[in-house]
């Protein structure tokens, strides 16, 4: 396998939207005119938020979860199992592709601190020591509101401010949930390597339950500023988690969880252009 080919298997290109479209969302949040949506700076940090940022994700955390990650079916054929012997080749790629952009986006932008720092905390020390989220129910879960702050990034380039926090509450409520939900596949395998996830700790049908609640609260608070379509795909989000309670029952779980993304970049789609014709059209 190719360099490149062993870096696109490792950022998982299936879940770049899940940090690409959060940027995206907060340029068009953020934006008062169409005209200042495309420069430089947001050209360049659209490419970063698709291969460095995932690349850093993931590849830290299959650096950290390999003596996990080898008792996972998943791992070997729908995701990818990288062997011990590359880590340190694996470390130098993501320090390239990432190292020269984050300096770049600290010493340009007062919103890289908050924002990017936040980014890159959560980031690494979801699965790395001595935090490493992931091994700690409930805490592996809030964690994942990594995937909110290139959204906050976007909004501050655009507005020179935050967004309101009900919305970054709201989006935490939702990438917690997003979380939990893809964390119900791993159970047996976190079972086996000892692994306490908040999946492997309440067990699907728990987990299915407060992944309702989050989507639910999410929705409500996000209300204010999304109106019908808040409601609309928390609807959406609350008929998946009642499929999933049937798929849990007839062991076709994971064939619905391979529709996730899909669903995840759809419901992203459809905020998107909520806010671009509320604003501009």
């Amino acid at each position: 396998m190719s360099d490149l080919r062993f870096l696109l298997k490792v950022s998982r290109p299936r879940f770049w939207f899940y940090v690409f479209g959060p940027y995206i969302l907060g340029l068009i949040a953020g934006a008062t005119t169409i005209n200042n949506l495309v420069n430089g700076p947001t050209i360049l940090f659209a490419l970063y938020f698709l291969l460095p940022a995932n690349l850093l994700i993931y590849g830290v955390n299959d650096i950290f979860d390999y003596e996990t990650d080898r008792l996972n079916d998943k791992k070997t054929d729908y995701e990818a199992l990288v062997d011990q012997a590359r880590h340190k080749v694996l470390i130098i790629w993501i320090s390239l592709f990432n190292i020269p952009i984050l300096f770049l986006a600290f010493v340009s932008f007062a919103a890289a601190w908050i924002s990017i720092g936040g980014f890159l905390f959560f980031s690494i020390f979801y699965s790395a020591p001595p935090i490493r989220a992931k091994t700690k129910p409930f805490l592996d879960s809030a964690f994942n509101i990594l995937y909110v702050f290139p959204g906050i990034f976007g909004y501050y380039l655009m507005a020179n401010k935050l967004p309101p926090i009900h919305i970054i509450i709201a989006a935490g409520c939702w990438t917690a949930a997003m979380h939990a939900y893809s964390a119900i596949p791993d159970i047996e395998a976190d079972r086996r390597a000892g692994l306490k996830t908040i999946a492997s700790v309440l067990g699907p049908f728990g987990t299915l339950a407060i992944c309702s609640l989050l989507y639910l609260a999410a929705a409500v608070i996000s209300f204010s500023y999304l109106g019908f379509v808040s409601i609309t795909l928390g609807a959406v989000y609350l008929i998946l988690m009642a499929a999933s309670v049937v798929s849990v029952r007839t062991g076709t779980l994971f064939k619905l969880y391979k529709a996730f993304p899909v669903i995840n970049v759809l419901a992203g789609f459809i905020i998107f252009w909520h806010i671009a014709l509320e604003k501009f059209f």
